[in-house]
């Protein structure tokens, strides 16, 4: 039988070095150390066991059922109440990288927040070995042989940390004219060559802006910075207007695309070169390109002086067309001369992927409405659970106008929209408004707020580019049909999860859900244990959101 080997962290010598025989499901648990962080464990899943007796005091935390990678997972798991100070097993989910994780003091762990992350996991109840976790490290040095190992062939790889894929949109108008064109077509070179270009790295290309953009080479062209700076050589000066906002839209749209090279899971950016100011208008084309997740950067060259500001149409170009106006996606350079010592801190920026906050994740790129049960059975008080169930899935979310939506309906044997994905742009709106959803009482009619869902709430946002999530909680048997509902609102391209307490049929809730059924259909019999519930939703949110970027 073949083993997988699990690294856990290595200082010289590795933590932990442990066999698990191919599919496994975590046999013997990975022991680890009171610090050993999330983004220690190299795995999307995987069982560890914490030693008990660390200090709380110490521990690292950022964030809440959602942890950013860098927080220590013994940590996490005591913060989230997965374990207790006396350590134990603890099954670790990878996520990935979110914005604004919160601070919250719970089991005697002040988490910290934190702006951004590139990576995230969760935790849950591990199962249980028989190994003893001690937290000391274990040489797991082979001993010497006496014989030389063969040096391995070096593949160009690339720079692994600085995985981006890359489109420069350089200025090839005669604003910038043929000599600073070729002065521009020497700095981007530079930049190229620091990046680290290879298969598991950076990969770049390359779009020329003019009165017409032409994207001279593609992110599947050329791996090797070798390659790739004799390709940037041979490209031409094509003059013209410089029509920017029109190749920065032309860039989002057309050379961003799986045939042209992009890689799943890669940030996408976007360098634009801009000497003087641009022809055309820029803010609309960094509104399409954020739309599609493209983290635009402006590098400008020789910026209006005042006599020249009556000819900008917008003199805030800059802050419009880029990610984030918050300084870290513009640039500036005095002239194209002497501009070697520039090349470093470009290169830092585009290689900072927790900055990169216009990437598409599964936080910024859903659309979830929420579909609550507002029957009599359930009770004033256990509908406040079930609103600090939403609550708690809807704040993990990005909600702005350009990432993710949240809406709500409740449902008796009548149905009421209590917002939609258009009412609301920011989380703390959202979370307000949810707190004060008033408790209809009634009866049970959830197929009809199933259509009535589909139809009101995702109807007039059918043609979004993010992707429909509907979350059912409901605590008991429905008066009427749910399959053909369901199936209609999977057809309509809805994934559904289903929440069920106390009395809710099983039949009823695996009909509602989403294939595979056990990963999308929950149960628990008392209101309180929504709350574990919690993270299932939000990972099987990002499964089948990264499942459907394949």
């Amino acid at each position: 039988m073949s083993a997988a080997w699990i690294p856990v962290l290595c200082l010289g010598v590795c933590l932990l070095l442990l066999p698990e025989p191919a599919g496994s499901e975590g046999a013997v648990p990975i022991a680890i150390t009171c610090f050993t962080r999330g983004l220690d464990i190299r795995k999307e899943k995987a069982d560890v066991l914490c030693p008990g007796g660390c200090s709380l005091e110490e521990f690292s935390v950022f964030g809440n059922i959602v942890y950013a990678s860098v927080s220590s997972i013994c940590g996490a798991a005591i913060h989230r109440g997965v374990i207790s100070n006396s350590g134990g097993p603890v099954r670790i989910y990878s996520l990935p990288g979110r914005e604004n994780y919160s601070s919250v003091v719970a089991n005697g762990i002040q988490s910290q927040t934190l702006s951004r992350w590139s990576a995230s996991f969760t935790v849950t109840k591990g199962k249980s070995g028989t190994q003893e976790a001690t937290g000391q490290a274990v040489s797991t040095a082979r001993p010497s042989t006496g014989k030389r190992l063969k040096k391995t062939p070096e593949k160009k790889t690339g720079n692994k940390d600085c995985k981006a894929d890359i489109a420069f949109l350089i200025d090839g108008s005669f604003n910038i004219g043929q000599r600073r064109f070729n002065l521009q077509k020497n700095f981007v070179g530079k930049v190229a060559l620091m990046l680290g270009i290879g298969t598991e790295g950076p990969h770049v290309g390359l779009v020329q802006a003019s009165e017409h953009p032409k994207i001279e080479f593609y992110l599947k062209n050329f791996t090797s910075a070798k390659d790739v700076l004799f390709a940037i050589k041979e490209v031409g000066f094509r003059g013209g207007n410089s029509n920017t906002g029109k190749a920065l839209k032309h860039t989002a749209q057309k050379f961003f695309t799986a045939d042209a090279g992009v890689r799943r899971g890669i940030p996408k950016v976007v360098v634009v070169f801009i000497d003087g100011w641009p022809s055309d208008d820029i803010e609309e084309a960094g509104i399409v390109a954020r739309e599609f997740g493209v983290n635009v950067f402006i590098v400008s060259v020789a910026k209006p002086i005042p006599e020249e500001l009556g000819m900008v149409q917008d003199v805030a170009f800059v802050d419009k067309a880029v990610c984030r106006n918050n300084g870290f996606f513009s640039y500036h350079m005095p002239n194209w001369f002497g501009t070697t010592k520039y090349v470093k801190p470009l290169v830092q920026k585009l290689c900072t992927h927790e900055q990169m906050m216009c990437s598409k994740t599964c936080y910024n790129s859903v659309n979830i409405a929420f579909l609550i049960d507002g029957s009599s059975s359930v009770g004033d008080s256990n509908f406040r659970l079930m609103l600090e169930f939403v609550s708690n899935i809807a704040k993990t979310f990005e909600i702005s106008d350009i990432g993710a939506k949240i809406a709500a309906v409740q449902f008796t044997y009548d149905q009421r929209t209590e917002f939609t994905f258009t009412d609301y742009s920011t989380k703390e709106n959202v979370l307000a408004v949810i707190r004060n959803i008033r408790y209809m009482s009634g009866g049970t009619a959830t197929g009809d707020a199933i259509s009535f869902t589909v139809r009101n709430v995702f109807g007039p946002v059918r043609d979004s580019p993010n992707k429909n999530f509907l979350v059912i909680v409901t605590d008991g048997q429905s008066y009427d049909d749910v399959r053909g509902p369901a199936a209609a609102a999977h057809d309509a391209g809805i994934t559904i999860f289903s929440v069920g307490v106390a009395w809710a049929p099983l039949d009823d809730l695996k009909d509602m859900a989403s294939k595979p059924k056990e990963s999308h259909a929950f149960f628990t019999r008392e209101f309180t244990g929504l709350e574990p519930i919690v993270s299932d939703v939000i990972r099987g949110i990002c499964r089948d959101f990264l499942e459907s970027q394949q």
